[in-house]
């Protein structure tokens, strides 16, 4: 079973700003989330937040850009894209 992401509120916003190629490269975790679930020790410095949120960078460097996410533990499997964007200003 496929899982769901959708790219909400803040985020959507947030991701409309970053560079094209960043912008690829969070579309590429967002099929792997849908491929393969929210855990995803195969992206860089990926770690686990809490039960439910996960984080990755999307480029290393300086700028640093990640991504955040949170799972739904309901029968629907739904990803959060919760944030995407610079290092200093992620919610973590």
């Amino acid at each position: 079973m496929k899982w769901t992401v959708k790219i909400v509120g803040k985020a959507r916003k947030q991701k409309e700003k970053l560079p094209v190629k960043i912008q690829m490269i969070l579309h590429q975790l967002a099929k792997d989330i849908e491929d393969g679930g929210p855990v995803r020790g195969d992206w860089p410095n990926y770690s686990k937040l809490s039960d439910s949120e996960h984080h990755c960078h999307l480029k290393k460097g300086n700028p640093t850009y990640v991504a955040v996410w949170r799972e739904s533990k309901n029968e629907i499997r739904l990803i959060e894209v919760i944030y995407a964007g610079s290092h200093e200003k992620a919610p973590y």
